[in-house]
């Protein structure tokens, strides 16, 4: 069947499976990048690898804003390319291709300078200290140097992904995170090069390399099996395309750098109420979400098209089966890392940390408080995902918002001053419970306004079938 047609026609839950689980193992796989760093790192011995951690952990909102942009031009753009190809218009798809390749070339580059020379000031405004700089300089040094590869290769895989292909785009993934679990011992240890926090990093742009090299050959060669095809004559700036690719890409984008925002005061309040310890514990934390959310970004990632193409060929049931089946599927995924942090925490932390007793408990309370309402992320994440597939990008923005600042920015703010860092792990799941509940209202308004047009729709084959006889 033509991929295309397959959107419109194939079965929904078929669907879901053929796109999803592709991007969910992508998606993994982009989680493994930093949690094998981590797991390499904590373990480095000596009590290097605790302050390690720290240092890492202060280089978050650098690679959460890295990310952001990769979001800003990737999901952007896949997005809009599975609307056009719904829509039957290659050209326009073939262009939005083209601009994407430009952007993620520019704004990589900009990100990097800009890194690069102000990254002690910026590291000192996120919360390190004159032990924990050393670690963090070490290691985003090299990051920021392959910001191209990172955004590259993340945003061009989508593309992939939104034009049909969720094999190749899994295996594009599946090959850098490899070649990085092969890598990173090889570059931290001393059996090896020996060059502990900075080999990770460069272990991690190695793979990201490999990565972007294969995503950018499947559009290049003409016997990869791409409907679209990277040419020359594509790659020309468009500041109408921009706009439409921004204005979709605006609510990742937006929440990845609320993240960053919240990193840095939940870092701040880290080394305030907890020490470099509660840092590095926090930076285990955040894996091991990323491990949870990961699949249920999958789900997103993989749903994106189905929801996509069939709102552009107002296939207006499909959307909604499409849509009913994600969420539950996401709530399923957020209650599976429920249950693994809340019942088996000291497991989990000892594979990053096994000779540091203190911080294992320290993070085993902190991950039961932080992440107790997973289910409710499951939901919340997937519903207001619903916005953004269809195009319509300030609904989706703003639940993006919602839990990442309006909600959990004041919080952070306002318990630690009178729970400490009690207050502090209780943030997240507060702004969770009361953006699921927003979210709720949207998604209910949305399926009144998604039954209306299918309404429409039905009169309109109604006069033409009358008109027609």
């Amino acid at each position: 069947m033509d991929r295309s047609k397959e959107l419109e026609t194939g079965s929904i839950s078929s669907l879901l499976i053929k796109f999803s689980i592709p991007a969910i193992i992508g998606m993994l796989v982009n989680a493994f990048y930093n949690i094998v760093d981590r797991i390499y790192i904590g373990n480095m011995g000596q009590g290097v690898g605790e302050k390690a951690l720290a240092g890492l952990g202060i280089t978050m909102p650098i690679m959460t804003t890295i990310m952001a942009f990769g979001m800003l031009v990737g999901i952007g753009s896949s997005t809009l390319v599975s609307i056009k190809l719904g829509e039957k218009n290659k050209d326009k798809a073939e262009n939005i291709l083209g601009l994407a390749v430009l952007l993620n070339l520019i704004i990589s580059i900009f990100i990097s300078i800009i890194g690069l020379l102000f990254i002690t000031p910026i590291l000192r405004i996120f919360g390190a200290d004159s032990e924990s700089i050393f670690y963090a300089k070490q290691y985003i040094i090299v990051i920021l140097l392959g910001t191209i590869f990172q955004n590259m290769g993340f945003g061009i895989n989508n593309i992939i992904r939104s034009e049909g292909n969720p094999k190749i785009a899994m295996r594009t993934m599946l090959v850098g995170a490899f070649l990085n679990i092969i890598l990173d011992p090889i570059f931290i240890f001393d059996f090896g090069l020996g060059l502990g926090i900075k080999g990770a990093a460069i272990a991690t742009v190695i793979s990201q390399v490999v990565t972007t090299l294969l995503v950018l050959h499947y559009f290049i060669s003409k016997n990869s099996g791409s409907i679209l095809n990277l040419k020359k004559a594509n790659l020309i700036f468009s500041y109408k395309l921009m706009l439409e690719i921004f204005s979709i890409g605006l609510s990742p984008f937006a929440m990845q750098l609320a993240a960053s925002s919240v990193s840095i005061l939940y870092t701040r309040g880290l080394l305030k109420y907890g020490g470099n310890s509660a840092v590095a514990a926090m930076s285990i934390i955040i894996s091991i979400s990323m491990l949870i959310f990961m699949p249920i970004f999958g789900i997103n990632q993989g749903v994106q098209p189905i929801l996509g193409y069939n709102y552009g060929a107002k296939q207006y049931a499909r959307v909604k089966k499409t849509l009913k089946l994600a969420i539950l599927s996401g709530i399923f995924i957020a209650s599976i890392g429920f249950i693994a942090v809340e019942f088996f925490p000291e497991l989990i932390f000892k594979a990053f940390a096994k000779d540091a007793p203190e911080l294992i408990s320290l993070g085993t309370r902190g991950i039961r408080i932080d992440l107790m309402f997973l289910p409710v992320i499951g939901y919340q994440v997937v519903g207001s995902n619903y916005f953004q597939a269809i195009g319509k990008a300030k609904i989706s923005l703003f639940l993006s918002f919602l839990r990442q600042v309006i909600i959990l920015i004041p919080i952070i703010l306002i318990l630690p001053s009178f729970f400490g860092l009690t207050g502090l792990w209780l943030s997240q799941p507060i702004a969770d419970i009361v953006a699921a509940i927003l979210t709720s209202l949207f998604l209910y308004k949305g399926m009144k306004e998604l039954k209306k047009l299918e309404n429409l729709e039905l009169c309109k084959t109604e006069r033409n079938g009358i008109i027609s006889k």
